[in-house]
């Protein structure tokens, strides 16, 4: 399959990528840095250079690609938890906006697939409704912890998943029929 994974240089990303492409799909992956870009290549896909509120670059990039899946694994978090409340408005902005955008450019692409991830410990969001109606997979992933997340020495409280099992996870779920997927630590996957 042709994947477009929007968001392939954040902590999922960069571990999604190699992952679909030993599985033997084509990835083309988003990033806001050239030099980031050159790290997605490095990993086997294809980079994009482009933010996701630059809606018409974004359908064009989309639409050259042809994709099978896009996938959204964008987030505007930063590095330092302490600064999260800070980043609230511009990570609820990629929920939005940033959804309407990729929803936008997966149809303008004929993509007959999304996946969009959201999280597993609150209720369900405007987002989530946003993929949904429009027949795509909300994956709602647990805290992440693992090396490059908030908690790269400790658990967090549940719900958890180690990052680079919700990666492979990620991956097993690409045929996931329409609906939530949850993936948390401890349980098989649940589809609702």
């Amino acid at each position: 399959m042709r994947i477009f994974l929007a968001g392939a240089t954040g902590v999922l990303g960069i571990r999604l990528v190699p992952l679909l492409v030993e599985a033997g799909h084509e990835v083309a992956g988003t990033t806001r840095s050239p030099e980031k870009g050159e790290r997605v290549r490095e990993l086997g896909g294809e980079p994009v250079v482009l933010d996701v509120f630059e809606k018409e670059r974004l359908v064009e990039a989309v639409t050259a690609f042809g994709p099978d899946i896009v996938m959204h694994q964008l987030t505007a978090l930063p590095d330092d938890p302490a600064r999260i409340a800070e980043a609230a408005a511009a990570n609820a902005r990629i929920r939005s906006e940033g959804t309407r955008n990729l929803l936008d450019a997966a149809r303008a692409a004929g993509a007959p697939r999304f996946l969009a991830q959201s999280i597993a410990w609150n209720p369900p969001s405007e987002h989530e409704t946003l993929v949904l109606e429009a027949g795509g997979v909300v994956l709602r992933y647990g805290r992440l912890y693992g090396p490059g997340t908030y908690y790269e020495r400790e658990r967090p409280d549940p719900p958890r998943i180690h990052v680079d099992d919700a990666a492979r996870r990620t991956v097993e779920v690409l045929d996931a029929r329409s609906g939530i997927v949850t993936l948390t630590e401890g349980d098989v996957t649940k589809t609702t």
